[in-house]
């Protein structure tokens, strides 16, 4: 290829790069959906697109709603086109070089000044620095301190990483590493969960051997140390009440050793759909998926004071998932945590009625809100007398993680790196 081509090779796809990204800022600037799900939309409306374009345009799309109120700031404008070079630049490591052959002389300009600038946000409102809604700002200030508020905006600045869960019926942990650096790929221990691996960079993983017959699954850390607190042994009757995908699910079914009988319920179909292959490789076969019509469901009422242990992974706003869902913090307000909670108080009720006497239930969210976690525990206590609070610390230690948060599990993403969870072991005494 001659240099005159390969030059114009480029300036197309630089013009169709950040056309794509603007394309996708402009479709997703509504904020009506889960910015996966959208994005997942846009891919599909534009099949020709190749898999580093993807990349650039999901990273792109992602860079922005991090840092969506500050770039505003900065930019001086909500124009899409505008907030992607801003991202690009300040945010995404792509120099105004690179975009060259896209840009304007009066772009050109413009980039130059905002590159200067560069995130100088001294004379902004505290919530636009910190790239938080003033509700969210506001009660992150009321609960977490100034101090606390400010790790937490930085920790979910930047991308989450990947968290990987080895299949303990399948391999060892030191085994996944090697087999993973043998291809390329550089992993290693996560702090506390005995079965997790981070990986470094962004390898594309789903067509790896290893994740195709079960022995890896996508799994973040905290999400993993909820599982030791429900602690199933084998033989035992649990329910994973709020499953989804099954990620908790297949975690416990490890625990149990695929001896027993796991439920995993679920009022949406499509969610349970996405376990039933990951549950296909995990080898697990003690695994009963079922779709509930609300927490009341006859299903939910055969099973009252039969079942061992009870997961609650109760829906919530998600403010501790911030690194991977940012689009979250801009989608949500007061009134769907007060929304939320409510839900949460009689999805708990009405777990807590399948469990026996010397049964428990394990209440988790993946939200940072006192409302939605404390509040929703001792709300439960105060009504249910014959359930008394567990000690998270104790079941941590029985599974040899060192690890103190006190009485309840309180991940922090600026403290120990992986997403913020909370968890409370509720123990049926009577």
């Amino acid at each position: 290829m001659s240099s005159l081509a390969a030059a114009r090779t480029d300036t197309n796809r630089a013009h169709a790069r950040l056309a794509g990204l603007v394309e996708a800022i402009t479709a997703m600037s509504r904020l009506d959906a889960p910015a996966d799900m959208r994005l997942r939309q846009f891919f599909r409306a534009h099949p020709a697109m190749g898999q580093q374009d993807r990349a650039f345009v999901a990273e792109g799309v992602f860079s922005w709603l991090r840092r969506k109120r500050s770039l505003e700031a900065l930019a001086g404008t909500a124009d899409p086109r505008c907030l992607a070079l801003s991202a690009l630049v300040l945010h995404g490591g792509v120099s105004i070089r690179e975009l060259d052959a896209a840009l304007s002389g009066e772009e050109r300009t413009w980039l130059a000044g905002i590159k200067a600038a560069g995130t100088n946000l001294a004379a902004a409102a505290p919530a636009v620095a910190a790239d938080l809604p003033d509700w969210l700002f506001d009660r992150l200030g009321e609960t977490m301190g100034d101090a606390g508020r400010a790790g937490f905006a930085r920790s979910i600045a930047q991308p989450a990483p990947l968290d990987l869960r080895v299949n303990a019926l399948k391999t060892t942990r030191d085994e996944a590493i090697a087999a993973l650096a043998a291809s390329g790929v550089t992993a290693v221990p996560t702090p506390w969960s005995p079965w997790g691996l981070r990986v470094g960079g962004r390898p594309n993983l789903a067509k790896h051997p290893w994740f195709l017959d079960g022995r890896l699954e996508v799994q973040d850390e905290g999400s993993q140390l909820v599982a030791f607190l429900v602690a199933p042994r084998r033989g035992e009757m649990v329910v994973d009440f709020c499953a989804g995908a099954g990620g908790k699910t297949l975690a416990l079914g490890v625990l149990m050793r695929s001896l027993g009988r796991l439920y995993a319920f679920d009022t949406v179909d499509k969610r349970l759909a996405q376990l039933k292959p990951r549950l296909a490789r995990s080898g697990l076969s003690n695994v009963h998926p079922q779709v509930i019509a609300h927490e009341r469901d006859a299903k939910v009422k055969r099973l009252a004071g039969k079942v061992d242990r009870v997961l609650v992974d109760a829906p919530c706003t998600g403010t501790g998932t911030l690194r991977r869902n940012p689009d979250l913090k801009w989608r949500q307000g007061p009134v769907d945590v007060a929304e939320l909670t409510a839900k949460q108080s009689a999805i708990l009720a009405s777990a807590s009625t399948l469990v026996k006497p010397g049964g428990r239930v394990v209440y988790a969210t993946c939200s940072v809100l006192p409302e939605e976690n404390e509040a929703v525990v001792e709300g439960f206590l105060a009504t249910h007398p014959g359930f008394v609070a567990g000690d998270a610390r104790v079941e941590l230690a029985r599974a040899g993680i060192a690890l103190d948060t006190g009485p309840a599990l309180v991940l922090s993403t600026a403290v120990h790196g992986c997403d913020a969870f909370y968890a409370a072991i509720l123990e049926r005494r009577v």
